[in-house]
């Protein structure tokens, strides 16, 4: 019985040995996907890239915009004034009609 229970742990033992080895990744597989994650990253950061050329093209055009629109509201206001007192004016000539 000694014996069988000996043979019983050496089995065991090189079992849980055999287990344990098998689940070690090898070098190669460890660099193949770093390579894949790495590429992965490499176009997430072109992404990024253009992203922020885009975002920075559409900064600049609305800072564009927005400085048309205060020139053409100085525009407006000083034009406002013009006309109100032309309407004035031709209100002051109209003549009733009988």
């Amino acid at each position: 019985m000694p014996n069988t229970r000996k043979r019983l742990a050496t089995v065991a033992v090189m079992a849980l040995g055999g287990l344990s080895l098998s689940a070690c990744a090898t070098t190669d597989y460890v660099d193949e996907q770093i390579a894949l994650v790495n590429t992965r990253i490499d176009g997430v950061e072109a992404n990024l890239a253009q992203t922020t050329t885009t975002a920075n093209a559409a900064a600049a055009q609305a800072q564009a915009a927005a400085a048309d629109a205060q020139n053409a509201n100085r525009r407006l206001d000083a034009l406002t004034g013009r006309v109100d007192r032309l309407e004035q004016a031709a209100a002051s000539q109209r003549q009733p009609r009988n």
